[in-house]
């Protein structure tokens, strides 16, 4: 360490005259000084964050404290529980010596507490509320991503979406998608390929198979309505306190690519919807992305370059998003550059590559007084090396810490708990039953044979579920895919059910579609 800084130089910088969150205590000379708090200032976490640290580190145990944190402040959460470790926030803790022993090091006044928290599922697929969107909402390229198609391909669906806007077919579930592609690849749909640029029959088949296999594999539960609506993340509980939002993942963990991608759409749902605040005292809410290295992996440049832009304009609607990942190099370097708040937990160094990754962590540090190298693998589970942001927005000094005892429940709750949790729930009626409404796989199945006349675009709908405007021919005079797939545009904003004033629907990034309220 260095003899031109001292234990009260650090604690310091960690001397916030505002609302802020308690981390742990400084360690320093290899000891635990509880009079040398490690906070982060309240109005700072909307700055985004990293979380970071080998498997087995204590990082579960950071989101829990943070979380538990927040919520006291009046602060909303999103949480992804990968492990399932996490819905033990609900349910007081229980005392025990180690934790005694954690609070008095830090100086922490420990009380078994629970907090208000909800708990999702996506699909339904485990205990908690189900959680879908809709195919349409969803969008191309994030739905690209799922079906791990490549670039092309991830083009060719995002035709197959402008086609459906275009056409007024509703893409609510993962049928509606296959049959618009299977009538796009059918002799009496193939004519309108023409009118696709770039979309070819042998890419459309292959579009159309990866949605066949990846239905067959169980996956047609995520997608359709009711389609969740993300403000529900934004509540706060009679008390005050912020809800904490408990995505149960472990029955869906062997499927990575799935849940890291539905986590970018709620992230992405969130941007689109909330309107600016600019720098407010307190987050609206603050968003862990769990297992953050599945979202980077193979994604593409546009893919990255969205996600970068995301995270970069949506702190400026309240919402922090923190990271959770292994190291730090899991993360691009534009992204990576925007998280103004670490906490690194201990990382290993048994191989090259680990050596390497060690190195690379210690770089992305501000000049510290530690020998990190040699302090990021001798860190104990349950502390941490700390950076965050001040009060005025300038880095605080590198702080090795011991981190405060979450004072919920640290380890899952029953199985039959989460459950009587969802049915009490007063979301449970709004999203438990899946409903499946008409949309483009019942028109399109219900069509006569005989290829469609396409029409002019100039007819416009009077809602998402008013089909043409002026007179209508008999059935006999005109089918049903004339009057669908060959009418005007129409808005198929699967949330909307006759509420909107019919127009091209509007994609943001990602390809997702624009919520109208």
């Amino acid at each position: 360490m260095s003899g031109s800084t001292s234990a009260a130089d650090i604690a310091a910088g960690y001397a916030f005259t505002g609302p802020a969150l308690d981390l742990g205590a400084l360690v320093w000379d290899g000891k635990c000084r509880p009079e040398a708090p490690v906070r982060v200032p309240l109005p700072m976490l909307n700055r985004h964050g990293l979380v970071a640290g080998a498997t087995g580190t204590g990082k579960t145990k950071t989101l829990q404290l943070i979380a538990e944190q927040l919520s006291a402040q009046g602060v909303p959460v999103f949480l992804a529980d990968v492990k399932g470790d996490l819905s033990g926030v609900s349910a007081p803790g229980a005392a025990n010596d180690r934790v005694r022993g954690r609070a008095a090091e830090v100086g922490q006044k420990w009380t078994a507490t629970g907090f208000p928290a909800e708990f999702y599922a996506l699909g339904g697929l485990g205990h908690g509320i189900p959680l879908r969107a809709t195919i349409t909402s969803f969008g191309p390229v994030l739905l690209a991503k799922v079906l791990q198609l490549n670039h092309t391909q991830e083009q060719s669906l995002g035709l197959i979406f402008h086609y459906a806007d275009q056409k007024g077919l509703e893409l609510l579930d993962l049928k509606d998608l296959r049959s618009v592609v299977a009538f796009l690849t059918s002799d009496e749909g193939r004519p309108e390929l023409k009118g696709i640029g770039g979309l070819s029959t042998a890419t459309a088949g292959v579009i159309l198979r990866s949605l066949t296999a990846f239905e067959a594999q169980g996956m047609a539960s995520f997608f359709g309505e009711p389609e969740f609506d993300t403000a529900e993340f934004l509540r706060t509980a009679a008390d005050g306190r912020g809800v904490v939002s408990v995505l149960e993942l472990p029955a869906v963990q062997e499927k990575p690519q799935l849940f890291s991608t539905f986590l970018m759409w709620l992230l992405a749902d969130l941007f689109h919807d909330l309107p600016e605040v600019g720098d407010a005292d307190r987050p609206k809410l603050v968003f862990f992305f769990d297992e953050a290295h599945l979202l980077f992996h193979d994604a593409s440049k546009a893919f990255l370059d969205s996600i970068t832009q995301t995270v970069r304009l949506i702190r400026s609607k309240g919402v922090g998003v923190f990271f959770v990942t292994q190291t730090p190099k899991d993360v691009p370097r534009d992204v990576l550059a925007q998280l103004g708040n670490r906490v690194q937990h201990a990382l290993r160094a048994f191989t090259p590559d680990d050596q390497k990754a060690l190195k690379a962590t210690v770089k992305t540090f501000p000049n510290s007084p530690y020998d990190l190298e040699e302090l990021l693998t001798g860190l104990g589970t349950g502390e941490a090396v700390v950076t965050v942001l001040g009060e005025k927005g300038a880095p605080t000094p590198v702080a090795a810490t011991r981190l405060r005892a979450p004072e919920s429940l640290m380890g899952p709750v029953d199985a039959a708990v989460l459950d009587r949790a969802a049915r009490e729930s007063p979301l449970h009626e709004r999203y438990a039953q899946a409903v499946d409404r008409e949309s483009a796989f019942e028109k399109l199945a219900a069509r006569p044979a005989g290829r469609p006349e396409p029409r002019g675009p100039q007819e416009q709908p009077e809602s998402s579920r008013t089909r043409e405007s002026g007179p209508k021919r008999s059935g006999e005079d005109r089918s049903v895919v004339e009057q669908v797939v060959g009418s005007g545009m129409f808005t198929s904003l699967a949330r909307s059910v006759g509420t909107q004033i019919g127009r091209e629907i509007t994609r943001s990034l990602f390809g997702t579609a624009r919520r109208r309220r």
